[in-house]
């Protein structure tokens, strides 16, 4: 199975030479030596907006050949816990294949796991994700999980499938997790809801990033893939989050009565 670019020349670049550009841009050196993380949590939304955020997290990883990509899915279409373990997906910059070893035991560690096209067919949160990895890396596989669940019970029993195969790897393997912050409301609330969402993350809590969410109306649409990654995360034995980017998309439009929030964060 060939999946084909649902968003190339919308979210990003589809002429290879341009998008290569970007990238190197975005991911300039950050004056400070990669280090190998856990997992991470990068946004999704078009490069002019939040590329600037992810490629500061991945410039700051030395990333290893191997991902588990989660991200939200947006659109009600497709299984509540969609994965795809055949075949590549296709961008600008070439082909990328999916890691079938690694999406087997996956799905035997988590039985909610559903093979299922229809929750990735037009998903941009993954798909921007594989240019900034195919220009740091070369000869990677990688899982892609789309999760339309909110439910907590199920997001943690992920979370800790997760972990169970990830410890069993001869290879690292990175989870990223793709998320933006808060949408569409003014600047300065964006702001105070994404600092109160970010300080459960940035504690490793994915519980009580679940509950600030919901108690306090943060329209993270990637909250679901967060609370599994930093449920997978802290079996593994991560010990902190670090910040290392934040910008809304004001800070590029001007536009600051409606806007979205955009967090890069590394957890190791």
């Amino acid at each position: 199975m060939l999946r084909l670019p649902a968003v190339a020349g919308r979210f990003y670049p589809d002429d290879p030479r341009e998008l290569a550009r970007q990238i190197a841009a975005f991911t300039a050196p950050a004056g400070e030596s990669p280090r190998p993380a856990i997992a991470c949590m990068v946004p999704h939304a078009g490069y002019r907006y939040s590329g600037h955020v992810a490629g500061a997290v991945y410039a700051r990883l030395k990333l290893p050949h191997r991902f588990l990509l989660l991200g939200p899915r947006h659109f009600p279409r497709g299984k509540d816990q969609a994965i795809l373990s055949e075949g590549a997906w296709q961008t600008p910059l070439g082909r990328a294949k999916i890691d079938s070893e690694l999406a087997r035991e996956l799905k035997s560690a988590c039985g909610e796991l559903c093979e299922d096209q229809v929750a990735h067919a037009t998903e941009h949160a993954l798909e921007v994700q594989l240019p900034f990895l195919q220009s740091l890396t070369s000869d990677f596989r990688f899982v892609p999980i789309a999760l339309g669940t909110t439910d907590y019970t199920q997001l943690e029993s992920l979370g800790r499938a997760i972990a169970e195969v990830l410890r069993r790897q001869s290879d690292p393997v990175l989870v990223i997790a793709s998320s933006d912050m808060n949408h569409y409301e003014p600047d300065e609330v964006t702001r105070r809801k994404d600092g109160q969402a970010l300080e459960r993350l940035l504690a490793l809590d994915g519980r009580g990033l679940f509950d600030v969410v919901r108690r306090e109306g943060v329209t993270m649409c990637g909250f679901g893939p967060a609370v599994s990654m930093l449920t997978a995360a802290g079996l593994l034995g991560a010990t902190k989050a670090t910040l290392v980017r934040y910008a809304t998309s004001g800070d590029i439009s001007g536009d600051r009565d409606e806007v979205v929030g955009y967090a890069g964060v590394i957890v190791e």
